[in-house]
Order: structure tokens, then sequence, then C-alpha cells
């Protein structure tokens, strides 16, 4: 299957000439809209507000096009070649209509009776008036994230396969939510959940990019059942940087009501969304996340925010790591930047004074988001910074750093502080089995998206069960091997999927003991399981037989199948502290030192999180310093190679530092567990963002993710205020 894309922005699909295309051999059919005008737009998987539900996307364009990079055609071929020759010669004719291209910029007309405004969101609580008509001083900035997205290294891509005899039709490829993609695929082509199967195979992150329904993946699975043949669709690099969600634009225009130490009393914030052409299956997720994170670590008695949900003319938008919050702390931080130079006092006093502390814990925020309300559960913040700034042994940082400005040297050091959001529920399911050769297998309602899935549940079975874990085989991301699951997304599954692992774990472990007492004609409470060995209890006497010999006699009574659910999400939290360099000839800057703090509450593989944190910093700093897509005013997207949009190699990313902490296990499950995925990301941006500021000497003078070198030199030209 190839693709037919619409060349322009925003115009009125008038016709599509496919005769040309179909006469050249080896081609099968071309489709339109008109060839699956009966499967409906694909819906939403989180933060579905019924006002966004006009603005979904069909698997092909119908009367408009409204992005460049739109499905509008799709060639079937009996090869690659042969189906990218064809979609050359589709010719579209699409009358062209004026682009939106500026989210900040009054709504337009996305179809009859609909604004490009779908939406506000609204949150907030206290009275924000009264704090800023009663406040000392107030502090008002403007502030702004640009477009990037997750860029994994293999492009998207499936295979959907039909198999008649079973009547059951496949899917292969990447999915983070198998089970929601199969129950939603099926619905939109009118089938039985349980005749579509998913089968996630490994191909890399997934970064909130990757797994989600896009009109691709709706396509081949319409296809392989119309032709009752393979499909196999495969994007290009273009297409993906054009086609592939992108994500993180927003501008906000916040304003912070401070008593005369700093302390803050109110914070309002009106933000704008840009969320591409259409809503896809995140909805409102990420401008909800911001709105409702905003706040992160620090007090503050009153609060509003709203969020304007904005379409524009550009590639849809969903999730990319730590969605909302890498714009929100972003804007929190420089806002608290900004505060601390009102009262003329460094960063970190400024964090100090605002902290929540300790005994606030648990502490209700009283907001919500993705159906949670917001409840910190428990936080150490002020200790992680202590013990973050002896890492980074701040004096001696400080006074090497004057010494050298004081040389003329461009340098300076920043802090950024987060709260994350993890462990989304509502539930996980896990079956843990011994096999006849006695080896365990873990079958979980997850996937894995390179978040090291396999060893942390196998770890965690392990250690329930009494055995090696490295002969624990994990199976994950195969919608035929059990009947539900949540997926991986959102730092969600070392803790709803480890939890649900020690469940059915736990309850294998007695069952075992159970079986074997019978054959020992013991008490189970006599045993115990020592390295795969079913033995009495230390000190005790009697028989004791291995797991693989119980297994050969009795494997059939030896499988338990557990789920855990939670209605809260747990809330990991964490320190940045960077150290730059700016070169004010080619407007450059290094990163010259960078340390990480991170409180998971309890790390199953301190390795495999500081791994996670690694990656999530490389990521950071692209969105930092150099990944953004630019389109020109036509809607034309200028950043379609890797020659102009630019991530971060191993030469930019610098040697850095990584504490991973257990000092606030969570209360909320009983291993204590907090997410990891996403707070190397999160606050990179205001961290970096903090230390140009500094080396400077301009409090303020980055107002706008990426501080790109065309950016930073603008910013040297200008006279300080």
């Amino acid at each position: 299957m190839r693709v037919v894309r619409s060349p322009v922005a925003h115009g009125r699909l008038v016709s599509i000439d496919a005769s040309a295309a179909l006469a050249l051999p080896g081609v099968h059919a071309v489709w339109t809209f008109a060839d699956v005008a009966h499967i409906p737009p694909i819906p939403f998987r989180l933060t579905g507000l019924k006002a966004l539900e006009p603005y979904r996307q069909f698997a092909l364009a119908k009367d408009f096009v409204r992005y460049v990079g739109e499905p509008v055609a799709v060639v079937f071929a009996a090869n690659p070649y042969a189906a990218e020759d064809a979609a050359d010669l589709v010719e579209l004719d699409i009358a062209p209509l004026d682009s939106i291209i500026h989210a900040v910029d009054e709504p337009g007309v996305f179809g009859e009776g609909l604004s490009t405004e779908p939406d506000i969101v609204r949150k907030g609580y206290g009275d924000v008036d009264a704090a800023f008509a009663a406040a000392h001083a107030t502090v008002t900035l403007e502030l702004s994230v640009g477009r990037h997205t997750g860029v994994p290294l293999e492009t998207r891509g499936a295979i959907a396969r039909y198999d008649e005899a079973r009547d059951v039709l496949e899917m292969h490829g990447a999915a983070k939510v198998p089970w929601w993609n199969r129950d939603t695929i099926a619905r939109l082509l009118g089938r039985e959940r349980q005749s579509l199967q998913f089968y996630e195979r490994h191909v890399g992150g997934g970064f909130g990019i990757r797994g989600e329904i896009y009109p691709e993946d709706v396509l081949v699975c319409a296809a392989a059942l119309h032709f009752r043949t393979p499909i196999k669709w495969i994007e290009d690099r273009r297409e993906h940087l054009i086609a592939a969600n992108h994500s993180r634009q927003q501008t906000h225009r916040i304003r912070a009501a401070i008593d005369d130490a700093g302390r803050i009393l109110a914070i309002d914030n009106e933000f704008f969304h840009d969320n591409g052409a259409y809503m896809r299956t995140h909805a409102a997720t990420v401008p909800d996340l911001a709105a409702a994170m905003l706040p992160g670590p620090y007090r503050v008695p009153a609060y509003r925010a709203v969020g304007h949900i904005r379409l524009t003319n550009k590639t849809p938008c969903g999730t990319y790591r730590a969605p909302g919050r890498y714009e929100s702390t972003f804007v929190r931080e420089r806002l608290l930047d900004a505060i601390a130079a009102k009262v003329g006092v460094d960063g970190v006093e400024i964090r100090r004074r605002n902290l929540l502390p300790t005994s606030a814990m648990p502490y209700a925020l009283n907001l919500d988001t993705l159906g949670t309300h917001i409840v910190y559960d428990s936080g150490n913040y002020a200790l992680l910074l202590d013990k973050m700034l002896e890492r980074a042994d701040w004096p001696t940082l400080q006074a090497e750093l004057k010494v050298r400005r004081a040389q003329g040297e461009l340098v300076g050091c920043g802090v950024a502080m987060f709260v994350e959001k993890s462990g989304l529920g509502p539930f996980d399911t896990v079956r843990v089995s011994v096999k006849p050769d006695g080896k365990v297998e873990v079958v979980t309602g997850v996937a894995s998206i390179g978040q090291g899935v396999e060893t942390a549940m196998a770890q965690i079975a392990a250690d329930e069960l009494g055995v090696d874990y490295t002969g624990i085989a994990v199976i994950h991301g195969q919608t035929d091997r059990i009947d539900q699951g949540a997926g991986a997304f959102a730092s969600r599954v070392t803790v709803m999927c480890g939890e649900a692992t020690r469940l059915a774990a736990a309850g294998l472990r007695g069952k075992i003991l159970q079986v074997a007492a019978e054959l020992m004609q013991c008490s189970a409470d006599a045993l115990e399981i020592v390295n795969g060995d079913i033995r009495p209890v230390a000190g005790g006497r009697g028989p004791s037989m291995t797991l693989v010999e119980l297994a050969s006699v009795r494997s059939d009574e030896l499988s338990v199948e557990d789920t855990f659910e939670s209605r809260h999400m747990v809330y990991p939290y964490g320190v940045h502290v960077a150290a730059v360099r700016v070169d004010p000839e080619t407007a450059g800057v290094t990163i010259e030192r960078y340390a990480i703090g991170y409180d998971v509450g309890k790390a199953v593989n301190p390795k495999m999180v500081e791994a996670q944190i690694a990656g999530g910093f490389a990521q950071g700093l692209g969105g930092a310093l150099l990944e953004e897509f630019i389109y020109d005013e036509a809607g034309e997207p200028l950043s379609v190679t890797f020659a102009d949009y630019l991530m971060p190699t191993s030469r930019e990313v610098p040697e850095f530092s990584v504490l991973v902490t257990e000092d606030a296990p969570s209360p909320l499950n009983p291993m204590g567990l907090k997410g990891a995925g996403e707070g190397g990301t999160n606050p990179v941006g205001a961290a970096i963002a903090a230390a140009i500021d500094d080396a400077l000497g301009r409090p303020g003078a980055v107002t706008e993710l990426p501080v790109t070198p065309q950016r930073l030199r603008a910013i040297l030209a200008t006279k300080p205020s």
C-alpha cells in the first residue's frame, strides 16, 4: 500500500483521477474516500470531549484537505516500486483555500457551523482575582514552546493479514495499546473484537507518537479484509515527518500574584494549544495535562487556567514524552525565575520559599486530569533539591562561573523542578503460569516500547516465586494470549503491570506450595521455594522437590491470573541542574554540566531507570535547542528531512549524572512504585533556559523554545531592558 498525500495545506477536494495509475502493470486498485465511506472517523482514546468529535479524522480525506501530507487516496500494487510509481500518477484537483498557521490568531472556519477553536479547557480553584487585588506585586510573561515530536529510529509500518479459515484479521506492527487498537478497529470495520488480533513487534521506542491508531492502520486492515491478501505499508522518512503526530506547540500568557517575599498567591494562565488540522486519538490530552500539571511542586493558593484548543493547517498533534508537562514546566519554572528576579533573590531560594512541605502529603491539588483527581501521593521535594545541589557542588560551581564571567565568558547555571504523573489505571491483568517443563511464563496486557518490560516483570515475578528471573518468559502485546490489557503509555507499566504481576505470582506461589504439600503429605505452611526448589522452611526437615518435577505431573493446576486496579495516579518528582556556555560569535550553546535527580519511590531495576532518564534527557535537549517543525505562511512544511529537522547526536548530548532516589515510596501500591519514563525529558527546556539567562546576565531573556542559534543571536543583538 502506498498513500497519496495532499500537496497543499488547505483546499477543497474537487476530483481525483486515478486512471493513469490503474493502467500501470502490477497495480491492483486505487481507493479514495468513496471506497471507505462506510468507515467512521477515528475515535478518541483519551480525554475525548464531546465538543471535539466533529473534528475527528477520516481514513481518507472527504471533501477538504487540511494539511500537507493528509491521506487522500491509497494505491495497492504487487510491490512497493509499482505502488510508488502509481501514487505519483494519481492526479488531484484541489481548489486552494486560505491557511491558518498561527494558533494565537483569531479562530477561523473549520467547516459548516464549526470554528477552528473546538473547545476551551478550563481548570482552577480559589479566588484568583482577589489574590491579584491584594498582591504586593505581579509578574507577567508570554512564553512559547515550539512544535516537535518523537522521531523513532524506525518509521511507522504495519502488515495486515486475513486468515479466512479462522475468519480472523491479524495486524502486525507497533502498538503501544494493542487491546484498545484491536477493539476500536474491529468496531470501525464492523467486526467482533475476537475476530481481530494484534501482534506487537520489536520496532523500538514509542515516545507517545507510535502505536496510536492512524488513518494508515485503518486502511491496511480494511484492505486486507477486502482483498483477502496480506497488505504491507511502510512509510518513508518524509512521510513520517509530515504525517505522524506532532506535539508540544503552545503559547502561554501567564501572570503570578506574589507577596513581598516572592511567595506565590495566585497564578493565572491563558494558553493557546496548536493541535494541527484534526483531533486525533489523544483529543484534549495535551492541553488538559498542561493546565492540570502546571502548579508543579509549589504551593499555589489560587489558580486559573484557560487553554484554547486551536486547529491550524498543520500536521495533527498527539502526545510526546512528558506531554503537557514539558510545556507547563518550562512556563512555570520561567515564572519562578522571573519572580526571583523581581524580589532580588536567586532561583534556588525562590523555589525553597514556595515548595510544598513533606507534611502536606498527600496533597490534593483540587484539579483533575485523565479522569483522575490530582493528589500528590508522597514527596520530599526540598530533600531532593538539597541532594542535587550537593551533587552539583553548587557553591563551588557558582564561584567558578563568577570567575569565568569576570574573564568575559558567557557561562551560567540553572535549576528546574517538576512533578510528574505516572501509573495511570484503571487496571492491568497478568497471568503467571508454570509450563510442563518447569519454566515460568508471565503473560501481560501491556506492550514493550523499549522500557524493559521483560526484565522488570521477570524480576518482580521471580522475587515473589523464589525462582531465577533469567528463566522467566514475559509475553506482551499479543491480544490472542490474554483477553484484556491497557498497554504502555503514561509511564504506567511498572506501577500497574508490576503490581498485577506481583499479585498473580503471589497467588501462583500459594498454589505451588499447596499442590506440592499434597504430594509430600505435609502442610503448605511448612514449605518454601528457593531457587526453584520446593523444600521445608529454613531449619525444617522433610521431603523436597524441584519446580520442574512438580510441573511435570501437575502443570495444569499451576496458573494464576490476577488484576490490579487503581483509580489514582502516582507522582514521581525531580530536579535538573544545568551549566552552559554561550558562544557570542556562533550563538551556540554548549552544555558543560548536567545533573538529574528523580525520585521513583522504588526502583525495580535502577540501571533501567537510569537508561530511561538518559534517553529522555536526549529528547528533552532536542526540544530545548534544536528540534522544531517550521511552516511557511501557506502551510508548506519546511522541516521534511533531517537536514532541516535537527536532532541531537552523540556530540550534542553531553556527559551527565543521574541520581535515582527512593525517599518517597508511593502508598498507593504495596511495592511503593512510581513511573520513571518521562522525568528525564520533563524539565530540560526549563533548566537550560535558566542557565542561558544566567550566562547572559539577563533574567527572562529566553521566552521561547527551542533556543536555536537564530533566536539566541536575536537575543544577543537586543539591548537589555
